[in-house]
This record gives C-alpha cells, structure tokens and sequence, in this order.
C-alpha cells in the first residue's frame, strides 16, 4: 500500500465528527459567550453577548456521502473551500482526494486513485468530480513540479471570467514520514466552465506566511488571510489588493496600516488553523476556526472584530465535536461554556468521555481540523461550517472505511443578547 503524504499533525490536530447516513438529528447543542473588545473602536457585532445552536446539516451530509458510497469519482477528500458560480453551480474545492471505485462494505481497494486535489461541481443536487489527467488516468488539477512535491490548495475567489485559486507548495526533504514542508504560495487561474488551468502565478513566499486560508472582497479591496504556521502555535497573517485581480500589487498589515514589503507583515492573532474563514457578519467581521490553543481541540469557535485586521475577541463556541480522537461522546443537548466562551479543557472532556460513553473499542486514530464557514451560504444569522475528519494511520483506516475522510457539515444559528 502506499504511503499518503498526510497533512502534519500540528495541522490535523483539531474540532469535530458526525455520523453519515440517515439517522435523525442529533440533538442541539447551545454555547454562549461575551465578547468584549478593547481596542477603543466600537461595533454593535462586538458589543453583543452571542448563542450559537448547531446542528448536523442532513441534507449535505447525505448528498456528500450518497456520491461518495456510490465510487464513481470522488469518495472523499479534504479542505473543502467552496465558491458560487453562476447558473445556479456551487463549486467546492478539495486538496487530497481519493476516487472510486468502493467495495461493497465501504473500504477502499488498495490501488485507488489518490490526487492532491479536486473539485466538486454541484448543480442543485447532482454532483459530479473534475480532475486532471484523463478518464482512465486521472491527475491532480494542478500537479506537482517536481518529484517529491505537492500542490495543496486554498481559499478561493470566482467571477463570471475566472475562478482563481491559492495554492501551497510542499515537498518531502528527507526519508522520514514527517520529513516534508511548506515551500511557497502560487496562484492559479481556472477558466470558469471547462475548470482548465489558464495560469499558474508565483504568489508572495518570502515572509513564511502561507497566503492561502482565506480570500475576502470587503469594500474596495480583497483580502488575503494567511498562516504563519510553526506547528502547535500558528498567526494570523493579512494582506491585501485594491479590487479583485489577485496579481494585482500587495499589500501587508503593520498592525498599524499598510506596507507594500511582505516581510512586514505582523501577526494579528494566534489560536487559528491553516484553514480559517473571515467574512462581513452585521456591522463587523465574524472568524471561524478551530481552536488550535489546545493540542486536537474539538472546539470550532468564533471570533468577532470590527475592522478585517481585528483585534478579534471571542464571541462563543459555535460547536463541540460529539468525537474526535475516538472518544465516542454523546453530543450533549446542551453545553454553556465558561466565561472565555469555550467548552471545557481537553482533560475534562477525555474524563468526561471515559466516565460516559466507555471508549475501549473506538478508533483513537480519529482526528479532525481545518474548519471554516461557507459565507456564500448563510441565511441571515445561520451559518454553514464544514470541517474535515482523517486518521493517524491513514493507510489502515482511511481503506478500510470510506466516510472517514469527508467533509463534514453543520448548520451553526447565531443569536445576539
């Protein structure tokens, strides 16, 4: 069996797990949470006390894993961006990706494709997979340059003209099953409807910020939200453009304005994933992450501020993994956080699964990480989270079951005080 060249594990270390299939919802979970910002600026965002309510979607779990049991292309894969295009296609993005075909109890043959990454186009409730390569030898959409090296990709942004996407680099510097690295960001152009690769543009790499968790147009500029990743600590990094065109010439927050070198650029935050979303939410901004302050934190939080750069407070947990890690916990119907707005340290919740639930024969390889919003798909103060679930012996368990390594989705309804 090959070996996968998984994320590291400070980067898969974090939040949640649901079940795939028909059962009925489980129940709803409440988290609260105050938000108090001491920055000097004011916004009515900050200044609320905010409820989160969360629950499984069904409706996608069900789609994503019907398409995915089915082994006819996709069966599974990770970041899970999205973009909205037009004619009604909704566009989701996935780094490394299995194909089919699916045995019939839900493993994977050994010598299934596996690509570094993929799309998903989706035309109401009909999916269908987009790879490189031909039908009978698929490839990633952007491969590597070299031998030993990956694409992985990022956020993304679209127009009726283009769709471009931000790529990370990695490449393998020694023998070892963690001897690989973050090399540098590129940009790469799709044409919209044939999803061919038009351009490949080196990006900024020289500050070590990985410019590819988040893309955000907000006003006259879009923003670029980036990791400056050094394992179990990781910043928050922005840049930015004036308007939409990505090549067009960046710029960096001081942490007091804006600089055109890189290598200015300043941490704004800590605690946040490689992949992390930041969209407008009222009259601020609303950050949703796993909490990456604790070691495979379950905790998907949210962060709100009233300028893009922050300062970003806490605002509430928005939702507590039911597992993770193979504790098998009951989601609880409801869970008030402590006064920072998040759910208990991981200590208690490993004593609190041993005591209620008996986690003898769970899988403890489980893990899950990288969450983020879908903005393009709120209703009002109702968000879509999706985070991504993988293993620690992917070469076991990623084989043996096919819905370990999928998207998962949650409905999270906001709620001021």
């Amino acid at each position: 069996m090959s070996s996968l060249p998984a994320r590291s594990t400070s980067t898969a270390m974090m939040a949640v797990a649901v079940l795939v299939g028909s059962a009925a919802l489980p129940a709803l979970a409440t988290f609260s949470g105050t938000a108090a910002d001491d920055s000097g600026d004011s916004c009515d965002v900050v200044n609320a006390d905010w409820t989160a309510t969360a629950r499984v979607d069904k409706d996608r779990t069900e789609l994503f894993g019907d398409y995915g049991n089915s082994g006819v292309g996709w069966t599974g894969g990770d970041s899970t961006y999205s973009v909205r295009q037009t004619s009604g296609r909704q566009l989701w993005l996935f780094s490394d990706t299995f194909l089919g075909p699916v045995n019939d109890d839900l493993s994977r043959p050994i010598d299934t494709p596996f690509l570094n990454n993929s799309f998903i186009v989706q035309r109401g409730d009909e999916l269908s997979t987009v790879t490189g390569g031909t039908p009978g030898d698929p490839d990633s959409l952007v491969p590597p340059d070299e031998p030993s090296t990956w694409n992985w990709l990022g956020a993304a942004t679209g127009s009726p003209h283009f769709v471009d996407v931000m790529f990370l680099e990695f490449g393998a510097f020694g023998p070892g099953q963690w001897d690989w690295a973050w090399r540098e960001n590129k940009l790469v152009r799709f044409d919209p409807d044939s999803y061919q690769v038009r351009d490949i543009v080196p990006m900024p790499s020289e500050a070590g910020v990985q410019w590819a968790s988040w893309i955000e147009r907000f006003g006259e500029h879009t923003y670029i939200y980036g990791v400056e990743d050094h394992g179990l600590v990781k910043y928050m990094h922005l840049a930015r453009v004036a308007g939409a065109d990505l090549t067009a010439p960046w710029e960096y927050w001081t942490g007091d304005g804006w600089s055109p070198i890189e290598t200015d650029s300043v941490a704004i935050t800590s605690g946040v994933a490689n992949e992390y979303s930041v969209s407008s939410f009222h009259d601020g901004y609303l950050l949703v992450t796993q909490d990456t302050n604790e070691l495979f934190s379950r905790n998907i939080v949210g962060y709100v501020s009233c300028h893009p750069w922050g300062p970003f407070v806490p605002a509430t947990t928005l939702y507590f993994a039911p597992d993770g890690l193979g504790w098998d916990l009951p989601e609880p119907e409801s869970q008030t956080p402590r006064g920072n707005g998040r759910a208990p340290s991981k200590a208690a919740q490993l004593v609190q699964g041993a005591v209620m639930a008996g986690v003898q024969d769970a899988n403890p390889n489980i893990i899950t990480y990288n969450a983020h919003e879908h903005p393009e798909l709120r209703r009002g103060n109702r968000l879509l989270i999706t985070y991504n679930v993988n293993s620690l012996d992917p070469n076991v368990d990623l084989y043996a079951d096919v819905t370990i390594y999928r998207p998962r989705f949650v409905e999270v309804e906001l709620s001021a005080g």
